[in-house]
């Protein structure tokens, strides 16, 4: 970053009481300014059992794109924030730990300028499910005007299905990512597979989305996010739906080249302009 600052480690929740351990997030603030800013809130990938803050998972942080320092450069506070990994908690605490995060900017907004009525939600993978979930179900201060998903799970019941022939894994392998998110087998346990899909949340009002997703994702099938995308539709939403051809998850593609990241965080900057009126 050029101007502004970082704040690192900043708690913003505890797990259980107040001798419980801390979660924390990182704050990327952009030059100061006269008027509110608007801010967005980020979750990390990882399939719920691994990654951490202010990544965007291995394979992207590669490629150099500095999507954090580029969002605050371009007017944003942009938060990322911790959430308890699915060794730690089943779902939904990690939705829990995601509304405490956009509910902490908002009580805090006035000390960082932001915006309240501009909150955004983005994430990545297992992120992009949280974001999704954020922005359907948040209520007061977790409230959201907002949200942008890459390549998210959307409907835990249909992803066996939905998945490639090249598929690295499925819902249904046993002890897969899913099954651990929501600590049951997934067949066995169809209510709480649905209480943990997004698709299942949408609703008339539902904030305006952005949906990318990559057409060879071995991990998360492209079909999850047209599922939200047209369940989000036909509720009267404002939803845009973005498929990069070729690319798999994490957009890698079969050139090794940034393109199809450099295409989805171009998407996700001018979405968050657009919504947030920065010119």
């Amino acid at each position: 970053m050029t101007e502004g600052h970082v704040l690192k480690g900043v708690e913003f929740a505890r797990v259980g009481d107040r001798s419980g351990r801390p979660l924390l997030l990182d704050l990327y603030l952009p030059a100061a300014q006269k008027t509110l800013r608007p801010a967005v809130v980020h979750f990390h990938g990882g399939g719920w059992r691994m990654g951490e803050r202010s990544s965007l998972g291995p394979v992207c942080d590669g490629f150099g794109l500095n999507p954090f320092e580029a969002l605050a450069e371009a007017g944003f506070v942009v938060v990322s924030a911790d959430y308890r990994l699915s060794s730690e908690a089943h779902f939904p605490a990690q939705l829990n730990d995601a509304l405490a995060a956009v509910e902490w900017l908002r009580i805090h907004a006035a000390e960082y300028r932001v915006d309240p009525a501009r909150i955004y939600a983005w994430g990545d993978s297992a992120g992009g499910h949280l974001a999704s979930l954020v922005g359907l179900t948040g209520k007061h201060h977790s409230s959201v005007a907002g949200v942008a998903a890459w390549y998210p799970p959307t409907d835990l019941a249909s992803m066996a299905e939905q998945a490639l022939p090249t598929a690295v894994s499925r819902p249904s392998d046993p002890g897969s990512r899913e099954e651990l998110l929501i600590g049951a087998v997934l067949a066995e346990e169809p209510g709480k597979a649905a209480a943990a899909s997004p698709s299942n949340y949408v609703l008339p009002g539902a904030p305006p989305f952005l949906l990318v997703h990559g057409t060879a994702d071995r991990f998360v099938p492209a079909a999850q996010s047209e599922t939200l995308a047209a369940k989000l539709k036909d509720s009267g939403a404002d939803v845009e739906l973005l498929l990069i051809e070729d690319a798999d998850h994490m957009w890698t593609l079969p050139d090794g080249s940034a393109a199809a990241a450099e295409k989805a965080f171009a998407a996700t900057v001018s979405f968050f302009r657009r919504q947030s009126g920065i010119p």
